[in-house]
């Protein structure tokens, strides 16, 4: 890089220092949003360490470790000889047909390349004829509404509805103690926002949801794979697990490892986010216990959504946790947004009064997609090994050699998208593995087997440079 993008460099990086923190964690926060949003583009290069650490004013290991960690999320490719640029992207192209900057984790959803099946969003495509239902029935409800219709913490009738089905599920709540949220993702970056600064630690487990981590990334958190709390040295900020149906495996954490994780929560004084995203996905039918039925004390925040039992698309989520954290809450997002949006709190309200039948449904179509991916696999890709999931819509796969970034390009080459492991490690660890959703009809998913089967036939286990990766859900 030369003096005069050196100089821009420096520009686009701005205050970068002015937080709280290790300045190697606030340099990489701010190179992690300019690359994010294509203004540092792919194949970029990027000063070397002793260049850039000397114009900042800063010792030459911030630099390095800046850097070191944005190659290890992917973002950064660091080579001897050729030095540091951004990592190139999934997909050729990075900028929407306006000529605005896209980004780059998000073109696959932002931007769906053309013939190519997705496995990389795993919520559901179609909407349930009950969500139609549930949407003409919240139209109604609206004759009867007199007010602005401005509620940061969430409409009163779903709040009721929600402190009425954790109470039904052995934990007694009420309504001031549930805020609701647009989705799951909001309600992590909200908490993540009240309870993480610059530099803290965020233990999770490993593997986990991206979008999580990329929630405490972003607060320039420390964030470290651990079992259980008491596996880390320096006390965590916050920790962050998905007892039920995880994601991307579908394990489901049994009750003598609740309770004892729940305690922790509580001995440490450590808040803890148990994600019951998806616990309504359980192929047994049965739904396990919240991790604060183990503990009533206030470190167990419980977080939950639609967007996985009943579409995408609805945007409905929420949080469960004590009523002083719940204000907390409601006013950082009256800051963001004033509240959301009050048809789609009315129908989620009508969708959980029909909980049952929404989930007996989605169940059913679930289980029988699972199982014939499972036997797709095994019949066209016998080499590759997986547990069969216990509830949820993804599975967990291990090719047998290579690397999943590698052949994530082959894939995509031969109409298949899939997001490889690494992506739900905070160290990039599972490069092996891969997440395969199961929620396309049957004659699709066989079609995307196929195209994996060809695409296994062509590699040759090559590695290559790390890549970033579209989002996945």
């Amino acid at each position: 890089m030369n003096g005069a993008n050196l100089d821009d460099l420096v520009d686009l990086l701005g205050r970068w220092a002015s937080g709280r923190g290790p300045l190697y964690l606030l340099l990489a926060a701010r190179l992690r949003a300019l690359i994010d949003d294509g203004v540092l583009a792919p194949d970029e290069p990027l000063p070397p360490d002793r260049v850039l650490a000397r114009r900042l004013a800063v010792g030459r290991g911030t630099v390095v470790a800046a850097y070191d960690l944005l190659q290890q999320e992917g973002r950064l490719v660091r080579r001897q000889g050729s030095g540091t640029r951004v990592a190139a992207l999934d997909l050729p192209a990075t900028r929407t047909t306006d000529g605005v900057a896209a980004n780059p984790l998000l073109l696959h959803i932002l931007h769906p390349p053309d013939n190519v099946q997705l496995l990389t969003c795993a919520a559901p495509h179609d909407p349930p004829p009950a969500l139609c239902e549930a949407y003409a029935e919240a139209a109604g409800r609206l004759r009867g509404l007199h007010e602005m219709g401005y509620q940061p913490a969430g409409n009163p009738e779903l709040r009721a509805a929600l402190a009425a089905y954790y109470t039904g599920r052995g934990l007694p709540t009420t309504p001031d103690e549930i805020v609701v949220t647009t989705g799951a993702q909001q309600a992590l970056t909200l908490l993540t926002a009240l309870l993480v600064t610059p530099g803290d630690t965020v233990l999770t487990e490993t593997p986990t949801y991206p979008g999580a981590l990329e929630a405490f990334r972003h607060a320039a958190a420390v964030v470290r794979p651990a079992a259980s709390i008491e596996d880390v040295r320096v006390r965590p900020a916050l920790a962050y697990f998905v007892p039920s149906v995880r994601n991307p495996d579908g394990a489901i954490m049994d009750n003598p490892s609740r309770r004892r994780l729940a305690t922790l929560a509580a001995e440490h004084d450590v808040p803890l986010i148990d994600d019951e995203v998806r616990a309504e996905l359980c192929f047994s039918g049965e739904t396990p216990t919240p991790l604060a039925a183990f503990h009533r004390g206030e470190q167990i925040i419980t977080v939950g959504s639609l967007s996985k039992l009943v579409w995408g698309g609805l945007r409905v989520g929420w949080i469960r946790a004590a009523p002083p954290l719940v204000s907390r809450l409601a006013r950082l997002r009256a800051v963001h947004d004033l509240g959301g949006e009050v048809v789609s709190q009315l129908a989620a309200a009508a969708l959980l009064r029909r909980l049952d039948e929404v989930r007996a449904a989605q169940l059913a179509t679930s289980r029988a997609r699972h199982d014939h991916l499972c036997a797709e696999l095994r019949s066209r890709l016998p080499s590759w090994t997986f547990e069969p999931a216990r509830g949820g819509q993804t599975l967990w796969v291990r090719i047998p050699h290579g690397d999943v970034d590698s052949f994530a390009q082959v894939a995509l080459r031969h109409g298949v998208a899939i997001p490889p492991g690494r992506s739900f490690d905070p160290l990039g660890a599972y490069a092996d593995h891969m997440r395969l959703h199961f929620l396309f009809p049957e004659e699709e998913l066989s079609r995307a087997v196929n195209n994996l089967a060809l695409a296994w036939a062509s590699y040759d286990g090559a590695g290559r440079a790390v890549s970033r990766h579209p989002l996945v859900v």
